[in-house]
């Protein structure tokens, strides 16, 4: 069968994105039973937070994209948040909250990076 595509599945960022909802959806798996409908819900609802508003903004205008990146970019904080809560809290080991930031990291920097470029497309194409 043929694959149908959209076009935000080829941004490099959607697909980090996806790649941290795996471990985010891996490691909440181990929390305790107690915590699937707080913090394990909160956590795993951030992380798909940031794929679903990089696909929902993407073919739209360059403003309206960044406001849904902006979005992201605050999902992505609350998730450093939700990390930080499951190490303190021995749901996570340092090692993996350290790999947590690391993807959080580099998604930051990538829809910054993206930002920075739909905001110079924008000025390019005004002048």
């Amino acid at each position: 069968m043929k694959e149908i595509k959209f076009s935000f599945e080829d941004l490099k960022v959607y697909q980090k994105a996806l790649d941290f909802i795996d471990l985010t959806y891996k490691a909440t798996n181990n929390f305790p039973k107690n915590e699937d409908y707080a913090l394990s819900s909160q956590f795993k609802r951030a992380s798909v937070s940031i794929a679903l508003n990089i696909a929902e903004g993407s073919g739209d205008t360059n403003a309206q994209f960044n406001r849904f990146l902006n979005i992201s970019n605050g999902s992505i904080k609350e998730c450093v948040v939700c990390s930080t809560i499951a190490k303190r809290l021995n749901y996570l080991s340092e090692d993996d909250d350290y790999n947590n930031r690391l993807q959080l990291e580099e998604l930051s920097k990538m829809t910054s990076g993206l930002q920075k470029y739909l905001k110079s497309n924008d000025k390019n194409t005004n002048d």
